[in-house]
């Protein structure tokens, strides 16, 4: 590596400097108030560490756990107070030496492999700001990474340990912890500090929490290398243009879809406003058609009315003869009621001219009854029956009483047709 950087100055201070490092040296020149030829060209070659090696990191993590800070009261020890000096707690392996030394002792093996094959270079540990990854030639890989896999076997095999006297273990650390507390508690009395009831099952409580359980043991403790690579400006500068293009090429086809997500649902809205009106088209048409057909059943109603009306009338102007003659009958039989009933009050009895005509006006009205009037018609055969009786005997007078009341019926019923035919308009047109 050395001769190969001695060759690269030599011939850099041969060969002129052009391009972007003619640039870099112009600016070093006209900054500092040098001539261009006085400012000294420093060869600075990365390949060599890209070409030939990796950068390797060994990460041992979870091994924190496997030691605490103790509270200085939790030792019996009592500070001065009011002093400037600083005292720092002391710490404690949470398990017994012979099972903690086997568990810490793989992850500096694992560091000791990585600093016996690899070299460290202040320039690239400011560059990469850690002093963490260290140079491995790519001819020492493979003895670094045998190294590294017997400092894995050996923590796994630590933790195995541990795992299978984990009881043993925890009772162990517990009654020494106990020890403690009492001494502790003993010590903090002596020098006149009142101690707590609960002092030692703190302390006991606070070593069982800091103890790590057999799950944190298995998973926590881990043991592995990373690796990385140089990462030059101008691979990141083409890293960052390729982002950039691809930024530009998902928004595009973003913007693309959106456009097409648009469009969809431009179409989506049109088929539904079509939808919508061929819906409303139909429900029109359907309310046209039905008050078409109200109105038609409408006009056909007031049809049938009009020729309901006009056939009644024309039955009326049909019957208009019959209900005429009716009423002349009954108008008769009221001008012929009130004659006998004239008669009767004249002479106090039923005269026999009069009996007769009573007789003749039943004949008459049986003859002309073309309605069937059955209740005129049992008037006037009561009549006859009365007037036929008091006739026949000569020297007896009729039922008076009788026959008036028979005649009174007869008048009343018949007055009304007698008043209609009596009035002047009608008599004229009339004939009895």
């Amino acid at each position: 590596m050395t001769q190969r950087a001695n060759q690269s100055a030599n011939n850099q201070n041969v060969v002129s400097i052009g391009g972007k490092a003619g640039k870099r040296v112009e600016r070093a020149a006209e900054a500092t108030r040098h001539e261009a030829k006085e400012v000294e060209r420093l060869p600075f070659d990365l390949s060599a560490l890209e070409e030939e090696g990796v950068f390797v990191n060994v990460d041992a993590s979870g091994f924190g756990m496997l030691n605490r800070r103790l509270d200085w009261q939790a030792l019996g020890i009592r500070l001065p107070e009011g002093t400037d000096v600083t005292f720092h707690p002391p710490r404690c392996g949470v398990l017994p030496g012979r099972f903690r030394r086997p568990l810490i002792a793989p992850s500096a093996q694992a560091h000791h492999a990585l600093h016996k094959y690899s070299y460290h270079f202040r320039l690239t540990e400011t560059v990469f700001e850690t002093p963490a990854y260290r140079w491995l030639p790519w001819r020492a890989f493979i003895e670094f990474e045998s190294a590294f896999k017997v400092a894995q076997e050996n923590l796994e095999g630590a933790k195995r340990e541990v795992l299978d006297n984990y009881d043993v273990i925890r009772q162990e650390v517990l009654e020494t912890f106990a020890a403690l507390g009492k001494d502790s508690a003993n010590r903090l009395l002596a020098t006149g500090i009142v101690v707590p009831a609960d002092f030692q099952s703190r302390i006991e409580t606070g070593v069982l929490d800091a103890l790590p359980s057999e799950n944190e043991i298995r998973e926590g403790l881990t043991l592995r290398f990373q690796v990385g690579v140089i990462l030059l400006g101008s691979e990141m500068l083409r890293e960052q243009r390729r982002a950039v293009r691809e930024r530009k090429q998902l928004e595009r086809e973003q913007s693309s879809r959106d456009l097409q997500i648009a469009q969809d649902r431009i179409t989506t809205d049109k088929l539904q406003q079509q939808l919508w009106a061929d819906r409303e088209r139909v429900r029109m048409s359907l309310a046209a058609e039905a008050e078409e057909q109200q109105r038609e059943a409408e006009t056909k109603e007031r049809i049938r009315q009009l020729k309901l009306e006009a056939a009644r009338e024309k039955l009326n102007e049909t019957l208009s003869p019959l209900q005429e003659g009716a009423m002349q009958l009954r108008a008769s039989i009221h001008e012929s009621a009130m004659a006998i009933h004239e008669a009767l009050a004249k002479n106090d009895f039923l005269p026999g001219a009069t009996a007769r005509k009573a007789k003749g006006m039943a004949h008459w009205f049986r003859l002309m009854n073309f309605q069937s009037d059955a209740e005129l018609d049992h008037l006037v055969t009561r009549l006859e029956q009365l007037a036929l009786t008091g006739a026949g005997k000569k020297k007896r007078t009729a039922d008076n009483d009788s026959i008036k009341r028979v005649l009174d019926d007869i008048i009343e019923m018949t007055y009304r047709d007698a008043q209609t035919l009596a009035a002047p308009s009608r008599l004229n047109a009339l004939e009895l």
